[in-house]
């Protein structure tokens, strides 16, 4: 387990994604998918680099190197159970941990007279907050104060980054303190890099005050940001590691003094064979050491020894496209040092910006005719929805056994005081958290009970899981079980029973049954006239094919995850007191499921692509080629239904995975919904309306 997406943890797992270890599953813990690159940070306040180049991107980064990413943060750990305490989910079982969770800053503790104070570190949260700010400044009229308590290279840089970006950017009237509690600032520095610092603060009007606190803030300010020296995470205070001063105790080997399974690397620990000042050049360079020592001690080899260098370079930036040197007593400056320092950077992040296909098994050389065709279709597959069988394909097979395709979203069975539905679905894995997969299945065969109007009674599980050592059966079990519990105790249920037996790889699966003291809703009910709604965004098929080939973006990945987890049981029930048909948008894309009720109805309908809520990230996705596996053979079946060409239309072929509610509402009561559904903030667009037959889906 590599807790914490530091560099040296990014590094590792690009070593790992080139070189894995056989027989074992490597886990990356870290609050969000991307991780900031520190080298960049001043850079990117200056206006320098986007956003974009201010991130290594986790998703991708886990993909290639075959590994399970979880977004959450510590909390604890638990050394003699070998458990990490996190936030927002039950706590994970490791074998080896290697922790790389960088430091915080030190923040003083002000009145309630001054804003909130942003650290500088954690990056990620100090890069968002200048972004608001620099929206706020150019929409303010009167002088915006910011304070930057520390006086070291790190406030230094911050500060010159701020003041150049502001005044290139032509704000209103700014005012820039440097608060340092010592009586020199940039002790740290040689003299001749000290004074250019200086002199380049006094040139940008950068106000230094020495001997100089938090009580010495300016009355009014609007940004405070803290860069006063570093402090470790107070959680790994409350465990029973060797510590120094709260970080993590390693010997030369970046092992824990007093706990083998625990390796520590980068700012949260302490080298006590050679103690070194906080700096982003230890952790890359321990990166190798680590990589090794994980190997070694996961398979019984000898462990490396990490030997730190004793001096090393400070590349400073000056704000403007300018920096200057720090080694050897030399302050060097000028254009040149800029353009040096941005090589070394660029060439960091690079290795993480290219995609690395995965090597696929060696074939025979002689294959009976069509098997290379069937092959080359199996490697590229996707999970979830998109792993399903196409829908013609399906009705072609069932009618060959004399079975007409069922049109409902699940089975009805009157009984004397109402009606029972029961639906049964499971989803091939799309990635490697089982955790997460479990809470995506369940709320997938939810869908089904749920478009019926009928509310879940009995819920039994089938699961098969990959070829795995008994003990990791009962922890996989362990963590799908707590996450589909946890959709289903929303929904007033748990699971009753099931099966689980072992195969090629992880499918989760729900078989549900559900009651409605009514007639269901079902397909067959839209009329012309009604209003077509939907209560989720569609995108998830292209951005999970696209995240299997690591091209999409890791925030846009976390998004759609995000999307697929959101229940529907509220929305599900608003609209099933006006409904007149309504199913739920899975496999066969927002047409296919929108043909079946048309079908169902035997009316027509047109849609307005502008009102289809579109996931971010999915319309440049498809623009650029990348489809779902089952997204050709959804198009094949409604391309004759659909008389537009844009890039939203093919969207609309796109297999969904946990899809939003679709449904026909009489037009008059479309205002009560939508008052109905902001009330309890539950999204619904209306998306096009029902016509006279016969069945054909229009645009416009």
């Amino acid at each position: 387990m590599l807790l914490g997406g530091g560099h040296t943890h990014a590094l590792v797992l690009q070593k790992w994604a080139m070189n894995p270890l056989p027989g074992v599953q490597v886990t990356l813990i870290n609050p969000s998918v991307k991780a900031p690159y520190t080298g960049m940070l001043p850079g990117f306040v200056a206006g320098h680099y986007d956003r974009e180049e201010l991130d290594i991107d986790l998703v991708k980064l886990a993909r290639r190197a075959g590994a399970r990413l979880i977004v959450d943060r510590a909390i604890g750990l638990n050394t003699a159970t070998k458990r990490v305490q996190l936030a927002d989910r039950p706590d994970i079982v490791y074998d080896t941990l290697s922790i790389d969770i960088g430091i915080t800053s030190q923040i003083p503790d002000l009145s309630a007279h001054h804003p909130e104070i942003v650290p500088a570190k954690p990056l990620g949260r100090f890069a968002d907050a200048w972004s608001r700010l620099l929206a706020g400044v150019r929409d303010r009229d009167t002088l915006t104060k910011i304070t930057v308590l520390g006086g070291g290279v790190a406030g230094v840089e911050l500060a010159l980054a701020m003041a150049f970006r502001l005044r290139e950017s032509e704000a209103p009237a700014v005012s820039i303190s440097v608060l340092e509690s010592d009586a020199v600032a940039l002790r740290e520095l040689n003299a001749s890099a000290r004074r250019k610092l200086l002199a380049e603060m006094a040139s940008a009007g950068i106000d230094l005050q020495t001997e100089s606190g938090a009580s010495n803030i300016p009355p009014d300010t609007h940004f405070i940001v803290s860069a006063a020296g570093a402090a470790p995470h107070p959680w790994i205070a409350e465990t029973d590691l060797a510590l120094e001063s709260g970080y993590i105790q390693v010997n030369e080997h970046l092992r824990s003094l007093n706990t083998p399974d625990v390796f520590a690397t980068g700012d949260c620990a302490h080298l006590t064979h050679a103690p070194r000042p906080k700096a982003g050049v230890f952790a890359v360079r321990q990166a190798p050491v680590l990589f090794r020592n994980l190997r070694a001690a996961l398979s019984g080899q000898r462990l490396a020894k990490y030997t730190p260098q004793r001096s090393y370079l400070k590349l400073i930036s000056l704000g403007r496209k300018s920096a200057v040197t720090d080694k050897w007593g030399i302050g060097l400056a000028g254009d040149w040092v800029w353009r040096w320092k941005d090589r070394i950077d660029q060439a960091f992040m690079a290795q993480f910006n290219e995609a690395r296909p995965m090597p696929s098994p060696s074939r025979p050389e002689i294959m009976a005719l069509g098997v290379q065709d069937v092959l080359q279709n199996h490697d590229n597959a996707c999970g979830a929805c998109g792993a399903k069988v196409g829908q013609a394909s399906l009705t072609v097979g069932l009618r060959a056994a004399g079975i007409e395709s069922l049109p409902e979203d699940a089975a009805i069975i009157e009984t004397e005081t109402g009606f029972e539905v029961f639906s049964t679905d499971h989803l091939r894995a799309f990635n490697s958290d089982p955790y997460s997969l479990a809470k995506v299945a369940a709320i997938h065969a939810l869908g089904d009970i749920w478009a019926m109007g009928a509310e879940p009674k009995t819920v039994l599980a089938h699961i098969i899981l990959p070829p795995l050592a008994g003990p990791k059966q009962s922890a996989m079990i362990a963590e799908i079980t707590a996450g589909a519990n946890h959709v289903f105790k929303h929904c007033g249920v748990a699971i009753a029973g099931g099966h689980t037996s072992s195969g090629a790889e992880l499918t989760i699966g729900f078989s549900i049954s559900g009651f409605r003291d009514r007639s269901p809703i079902t397909q067959s009910g839209a009329c012309p006239g009604d209003v077509l709604v939907l209560t989720k965004p569609i995108g998830t098929g292209v951005l999970l094919a696209a995240e299997m080939r690591q091209l999409a973006d890791g925030d846009h990945v976390q998004a759609a995850l995000e999307s697929m987890c959101q229940l529907q049981g509220t929305a599900a029930a608003l609209l099933a007191q006006k409904a007149t048909a309504m199913t739920d948008v899975t496999g066969f894309g927002l047409v296919g499921h929108l043909l079946n009720m048309l079908h169902a109805s035997g009316v027509a309908a047109k849609l307005d692509l502008p009102s289809i809520p579109l996931l971010p990230g999915a319309s440049a996705l498809i623009a650029t080629g990348v489809r779902s596996t089952l997204s050709d053979e959804n198009t094949r079946r409604c391309v004759e239904f659909l008389d537009a060409e844009t890039k939203t239309a093919e969207l609309l072929f796109d297999p969904q995975t946990c899809g939003g509610m679709l449904a026909t509402i009489p037009d008059s009561e479309w205002p009560e919904v939508r008052d109905a559904f902001d009330a309890v903030a539950e999204p619904i667009w209306r998306i096009g309306h029902v016509l006279a037959g016969p069945v054909r889906v229009q645009s416009g």
